[in-house]
C-alpha cells in the first residue's frame, strides 16, 4: 500500500486549564498537576470520579438488572436451560459481534445449555437477521434467538421468527428506531425508557451484563452447587471486542478494556495466544494499539472477505494446534484485505485527484464502482477521510444493487445525511460517525448529488481537522515519573484519547528522513535535549536549526535495560505561524 499523506495543516486547540480543580485533584489524591489536569479535561469534576477513573475495579460495574428487559430474558434463558430447549446466537460478523458470540456461546456451554451460534455471510446476506438464515435454524430446531451486536433495525424478520413460534432475545447497542422489534426481549441500554446508566456499551458489553445477570440469577437459585463460572475469565473477549468497536473508553467499557487487558497480556486461551503469535504481539504487556492495529484487523479479515465464524472459533478454541491454524487462516485473510484495500485506495485517490485538477474538493466524497470489495469500503473510506478531511461514501455495486459504507467527520452527522437522502436510499442505518446503506444502481447519481448538498452546509472551518491539545508543558517538566504517571491513564481510545502535550519554541537538531516519510529528530529546550520521531512528516525536511512549535505524545522507551524518554510527535508548525 502506497505511503499517502495525511493532513498536517491541523487547528491546534489547546485546552483551557482549570487551576482550582487542578489542586483540589493534587491535594487529594497526590497526582502531579499535569495528570489533574488530564483527568479534568477527560469530563472528570470530582475526586470520587477520578478516583474510580484511576482505579477501574470490576465492583464498579452497574447493576445488570438496571437494563430494561434484563430480568425477561433472565427468565426465558433459564427456563430454556431447564427444559433443553434449542438456544441459537446470531451475532454481527465484526470483532464486537463475533466476541459477544464467542462469550455468549462459551458461557451457556460453561452451565450446560444447549446451544450453538450462526454468523451470517457478509457478502451473501448482509448484516443483521435475514428470513433465509431464520428459517434454516427453525429447520435445525432452534427456539430461541438472542441476537448479538445486531438485531435493534430487523423489525420485519423479528416479527417472522415470532410467526415461526420463536422468543427472540435482542443484544444490541446501535441507536434504536422508531419502530423496536416486537421482540420476547430487547437489551440496549439505548432506549429511552432503559435505566442502565451507562448508555456507550459495546454490543460485547451487553452481551457481558447478559450472562452477569444471568450468573447472579442462577446463584441465587443454587444452581452452582459444584461452583460457579468465573466470569473474570471473559473479559479478554470483552476487552477485544470493546476496544476494536471503537466505542468511548469510560465508565464500565473502561472497566472492561483495563481488565481485559490484563488477561489478553497473559494469552491464557488458546485462541488469543495464537492470534497474539501470527500478529507479532510479543509477550508481555498488550495495549489498546495492539489490539486496534494488529489483533482486531486479523479477527475482522474474515467477516470481510468469508465467513466470520472462523474468529468465533478460534475464539472458543480449547486446543492450541486447532487455533493455530485458525490464527495462519485469519492472517492469510488480512494480507488478503490489506492488498484489496490498497488497490480499492489506489484507485479512489487517482478519481479524486484527477477531480482535482479541474475542480476544487467538494465538501464530500461520494465514489462507487462495480469493481470494488464491499467488505473493505469502510476501512478505505476512513482512509480517504484522514487524507481529505470529508464526510466519505464508497459504494460497492453489484448487479443493480449497491452496498455503501460512511465515514463522517467532526461537526458532521453521517447518519442524518443519509437521512436527508433516504428517498433514494432502499436501507440505511449507523450513527453520527459511520453509517452503511443499501442502494439501487440507477438513483447512485442522485443520492450523490443530494448528499453534496447536504454537505454544502459545512464551513470552510469545518473541513479543517483539529488537533487537541491537552496541556502547554516546558520540555524540563518532564522527567519518567511524569510520563508513568500519564501512562495511568491508559487505556487509550475514543472518549479517553491519548494524552497530547505542546512545547512551544523548541530548537531542532538533527533531522533526519527514515523509513517510508518519517522524520527524525533531536529536539532541544532550556539545554535538555530529547528524541523524537514524527510519522508522515518527513516531507518537512529539513529544519535543523528552526524553532517550532511542537504537539506530542510523550513514552518511556525501554530496551535492553535502558530506558529512554522519547516524544512521539503530532503536530510541527514554525515559530509565529
Amino acid at each position: 500500500m502506497k505511503n499517502y499523506k495525511r493532513i498536517k495543516n491541523k487547528r491546534w486547540f489547546i485546552q483551557k486549564p482549570d487551576e482550582a480543580l487542578q489542586e483540589l485533584f493534587v491535594r487529594e489524591l497526590g497526582i502531579y498537576p499535569l495528570t489533574a489536569q488530564l483527568l479534568i479535561n477527560r469530563g472528570i469534576s470530582d475526586i470520587e470520579s477520578a478516583f474510580c477513573f484511576l482505579s477501574p475495579e470490576l465492583k464498579n460495574l452497574h447493576n445488570p438488572f438496571l437494563m430494561k428487559d434484563m430480568d425477561k430474558a433472565v427468565v426465558r434463558i433459564i427456563e430454556a436451560l431447564q427444559k433443553n430447549e434449542n438456544i441459537v446466537i446470531y451475532g454481527d460478523y465484526d470483532v464486537d459481534g463475533t466476541t459477544a458470540t464467542s462469550i455468549l456461546y462459551l458461557f451457556l456451554k460453561e452451565i450446560g445449555a444447549n446451544v450453538s451460534y450462526y454468523i451470517p455471510e457478509r457478502l451473501k446476506e448482509g448484516y443483521g437477521l435475514n428470513k433465509p438464515a431464520l428459517e434454516g435454524l427453525y429447520k435445525n430446531g432452534a427456539k430461541i434467538i438472542i441476537t448479538t451486536d445486531c438485531g435493534i433495525s430487523n423489525y420485519d424478520e423479528v416479527l417472522f421468527a415470532n410467526s415461526l413460534g420463536w422468543d427472540v432475545i435482542i443484544t444490541d447497542h446501535h441507536e434504536v428506531p422508531s419502530r423496536v422489534p416486537p421482540a420476547f426481549a430487547v437489551l440496549n441500554p439505548k432506549q429511552s425508557d432503559c435505566n442502565f446508566p451507562f448508555k456507550e456499551l459495546a454490543g460485547v458489553g451487553v452481551a457481558f451484563n447478559l450472562i452477569m445477570a444471568l450468573r447472579s440469577r442462577l446463584r441465587g437459585n443454587g444452581y452452582f452447587a459444584n461452583g460457579e463460572p468465573n466470569l473474570k475469565n471473559y473479559l479478554d473477549l470483552v476487552a477485544l471486542g470493546t476496544i476494536a468497536d471503537m466505542v468511548p473508553l469510560v465508565d464500565e467499557n473502561r472497566i472492561f478494556a483495563r481488565s481485559g487487558l490484563e488477561l489478553l497480556s497473559s494469552a491464557a486461551r488458546p485462541g488469543i495466544k495464537a492470534l497474539k503469535d501470527v500478529s507479532r504481539v510479543s509477550n508481555g504487556s498488550t495495549t489498546s494499539g495492539h489490539v486496534s492495529f494488529q489483533l482486531a484487523p486479523r479477527i475482522n479479515a474474515a467477516g470481510r472477505l468469508e465467513k466470520a465464524d472462523t474468529s468465533v472459533k478460534l475464539m472458543t478454541a480449547d486446543n492450541p494446534d486447532e487455533a493455530l491454524r485458525l490464527a495462519r487462516e485469519l492472517d492469510r485473510e488480512n494480507s488478503a484485505r490489506q492488498n484489496i484495500e490498497s488497490e480499492i485506495l489506489n484507485e479512489a485517490v487517482g478519481i479524486i485527484e484527477d477531480y482535482l485538477k479541474r475542480n476544487n474538493l467538494d465538501n464530500a466524497i461520494v465514489l462507487a464502482s462495480e469493481k470494488w470489495h464491499q467488505g473493505v469500503i469502510g476501512v478505505v473510506a476512513s482512509r480517504l477521510v484522514d487524507m481529505y478531511y470529508r464526510p466519505t461514501i464508497l459504494i460497492s455495486i453489484s448487479g443493480e444493487i449497491g452496498k455503501g459504507s460512511g465515514r463522517g467527520i467532526r461537526g458532521f452527522h453521517i447518519l442524518e445525511g443519509l437521512q436527508a437522502c433516504s428517498q433514494y436510499l432502499e436501507k440505511f442505518g449507523g450513527h453520527k460517525a459511520a453509517a452503511g446503506l443499501n442502494i439501487n444502481k440507477g438513483n447512485v447519481l442522485a443520492f450523490r448529488d443530494a448528499f453534496l448538498k447536504f454537505a454544502s452546509k459545512l464551513k470552510e472551518d469545518d473541513l479543517i481537522p483539529r488537533l487537541s491539545i491537552d496541556a502547554p508543558v516546558h520540555l524540563d517538566e518532564l522527567n519518567e515519573n511524569v510520563v508513568r504517571e500519564i501512562d495511568s491513564l491508559a487505556p487509550f481510545g475514543l472518549g479517553n484519547t491519548e494524552p497530547i502535550l505542546c512545547a512551544k519554541d523548541v530548537q531542532i537538531i538533527q533531522s533526519q528522513v527514515v523509513g517510508t516519510n518519517h522524520l527524525r529528530f533531536k529536539t532541544t529546550q532550556k539545554n535538555r535535549i530529547f528524541n523524537a520521531i514524527a510519522f508522515g512528516f518527513g516531507d518537512m525536511h529539513p529544519i535543523d536549526g528552526k524553532y517550532m512549535d511542537m504537539a506530542f505524545t510523550p513514552c518511556v522507551e525501554e530496551w535492553n535495560g535502558n530506558k529512554d524518554l522519547k516524544l512521539n510527535v503530532k503536530g510541527l508548525k514554525e515559530v509565529g505561524h
